[in-house]
């Protein structure tokens, strides 16, 4: 069974504790590093949590700058998971 929805409510309480910003079904967010070194770095870093958490995020690299957008596909919205993968990604910081 796939994770349940957050109502707007609760979306809206979660985004207050993370760094991202809300479109729509999904939460972005852009990290801007020092060159593009520092963005494998970071990208290779937030690979390990995104197994560890078995959620994934869709990634786009360009040069120095890390674009993510998460969203629980099955559930077709933003659940609990995004915002717990949010929090792990917000933790990395913007170190290589």
């Amino acid at each position: 069974m796939p994770p349940l929805l957050l109502t707007d409510v609760e979306i809206e309480q979660a985004l207050k504790g993370v760094d991202w910003v809300r479109r729509g079904d999904r939460i972005d967010k852009t990290v801007t590093l020092a060159d593009f070194r520092a963005a494998i770095g970071f990208v290779n870093r937030l690979a390990e949590e995104a197994n560890r958490l078995d959620h994934h995020p869709d990634i786009t690299i360009s040069w120095n700058k890390v674009g993510l957008s998460v969203s629980t596909h099955d559930s077709g919205g933003l659940t609990a998971r995004d915002f717990e993968l949010a929090r792990a990604v917000d933790a990395l910081g913007d170190r290589p």
